[in-house]
């Protein structure tokens, strides 16, 4: 009975000591090199909206 209370503890122990990840000494990553200029971007065809000043509006009477 004894054996049987003690092998829970034993094999959590086990577990415990095995861990996991990288084995051996721990390292940090080599830097990212310096991020070169991003490139320009592509002309659009089709023309930009006319700003709200640009705008020419008619009233609703019909004048």
């Amino acid at each position: 009975m004894r054996r049987s209370i003690l092998l829970l503890p034993t094999c959590l122990a086990l577990v415990a000591i095995a861990g996991c990840g990288n084995k051996g000494p721990l390292y940090y990553p080599k830097p990212a090199p310096p991020a070169a200029h991003p490139a320009p971007a592509p002309a659009s065809t089709t023309p930009a909206p006319a700003s709200a000043s640009s705008v020419q509006t008619k009233p609703l009477g019909g004048s």
